[in-house]
């Protein structure tokens, strides 16, 4: 056998790098994929209730809200982008006042039955530092969108979120959203304060925002 043949194949690092890299990429590809439709598999539900405790910080009581005691608040994700008007909006620039943040979609039964409250809240506590921000998800386009606030007279503006990429950005064990439609209570300091998974009424709409707005 001639020393050509005897000697061994050396193989391409640079080619056998890419073979391992994009398997890799794929897989987060698709781990992201997987939990966005695993939130989604949830999506708008008329109720229903998630347990505290276990580390987690926070309690569900029997009325389905969840909150958290100050000490134990975790950050709200950095939440920004373009709204459903084609307008920026950054949450964070809300610092300072209480935030009523709602996940919702114009084709969710329950978020078309709590529009109206959430509208009528919003008119009556604007004015006491509190603002009202949107989350639209799984809307295949803007004007559906909008089409909904027309509808419902909703005039607080809304993140247009069509992949639920924002929705991503809340840390597993918080009170993250799980569910559309979602509400959740943010603090002066822009801390995760109270959470719920379903439709409210004006009344628990209120029960879950006066708390907060009460503290100091």
């Amino acid at each position: 056998m001639s020393a050509a043949r005897r000697a061994p194949l050396r193989s391409n690092p640079s080619r056998r790098s890419h073979r391992t890299a994009a398997p890799v990429r794929r897989r987060a590809a698709l781990g992201a994929a997987a939990a966005v439709v695993a939130l989604l598999a949830t999506a708008c539900t008329s109720g229903g209730t998630s347990g505290g405790g276990g580390g987690t910080g926070f309690i569900t009581g029997a009325d389905g809200i969840a909150t958290v005691d100050p000490d134990q608040r975790t950050d709200l994700p950095e939440l920004s982008g373009p709204t459903v008007d084609g307008e920026s909006l950054d949450v964070a620039d809300y610092r300072g006042k209480v935030v009523v943040l709602n996940i919702w979609g114009s084709w969710c039964p329950p978020c078309r039955a709590e529009a109206k409250n959430f509208e009528k809240v919003y008119q009556d506590v604007k004015d006491e530092g509190v603002q009202f921000v949107g989350i639209n998800t799984r809307d295949a386009s803007t004007d559906l969108a909008r089409a909904f606030e027309e509808e419902f007279g909703v005039t607080y503006p809304s993140l247009y979120d069509q992949t639920g990429k924002l929705l991503l950005r809340f840390e597993k064990g918080t009170l993250n959203p799980q569910a559309i439609p979602s509400t959740l209570i943010i603090d002066r300091d822009g801390r995760i304060a109270a959470r719920t998974l379903q439709a409210l009424s004006e009344a628990k709409l209120r029960k879950m925002l006066d708390p907060v707005l009460a503290e100091k």
